[in-house]
């Protein structure tokens, strides 16, 4: 009978209704059928959310990058980089590699991520770097402009956060060794973590560089083709 809250939960995403709505009733239920009394129902929702509070944190920053994208933050961003003549696709998104990896290695994690850098602001000043250079982007290559953004983030805070000592996964490793019987210091693991971090950030540089010479072989001949007039024609 205690499992009918699972199954509220169940039918109520199948019929798409509101989730928050959804498991509070789902766990009103649950409460009330496994007799607890509903001042302690509502006593477990209340530390529940007084534990995890700072998880909500995120939920209000997605209305705010929302309002942010609609008020045309990714157009500015695009608009920003094409005036640089230097900038390309690779090199904005190794400089964003540098900064996630080091800023991850200082325990900087929320600097960067998915939906409050790299769609908002990352990827589009890396397409906005090709049509500054190729004119016209073709949205199969602006798919794959936005995965390598969301690969350059993946990849920085996944080896740039080993450095930090205070990181999940090397107190994972060091309560591992311990229940083990191997003597392991967190500090020395973490920097153990610097070498394979540097050599992460000097191969996926030279993946973004490929990336721009194949961006150059793709879109570099099309551009020519569209723009056949040369220096010398205009000069005349």
């Amino acid at each position: 009978m205690v499992l009918i809250g699972v199954a509220l939960i169940i039918i109520g995403f199948a019929l798409r209704l509101n989730s928050l709505v959804v498991v509070t009733v789902a766990g009103l239920v649950t409460g009330l059928i496994a007799g607890m009394p509903l001042k302690d129902i509502i006593t477990q929702f209340g530390e529940a959310f007084t534990t995890n509070r700072y998880m909500s944190i995120l939920i209000v920053t997605l209305p705010v990058i929302g309002l942010l994208e609609r008020s045309g933050l990714q157009n500015q961003a695009g608009h920003l980089v094409s005036k640089i003549k230097a900038a390309t696709t690779g090199r904005i998104l190794t400089i964003y590699l540098l900064i996630r990896e080091i800023g991850a290695a200082l325990g900087l994690n929320s600097i960067g991520g998915h939906p409050q850098t790299v769609r908002p602001l990352i990827a589009p000043m890396a397409e906005g770097a090709a049509e500054a250079k190729y004119e016209e982007v073709p949205e199969k290559e602006k798919e794959e402009i936005r995965a390598h953004a969301a690969a350059a983030d993946n990849i920085g805070l996944f080896f740039g956060e080993d450095i930090f000592v205070a990181v999940g996964a090397i107190l994972l490793m060091k309560g591992f060794f311990d229940q083990n019987g191997i003597k392991a210091d967190p500090i020395s693991m973490a920097l153990w973590g610097i070498p394979t971090a540097i050599f992460v950030f000097i191969i996926h540089s030279i993946r973004l560089y490929l990336f721009d010479k194949k961006l150059d072989r793709k879109l570099g001949s099309k551009a020519k083709k569209v723009n056949p007039i040369s220096k010398k024609d205009v000069s005349k």
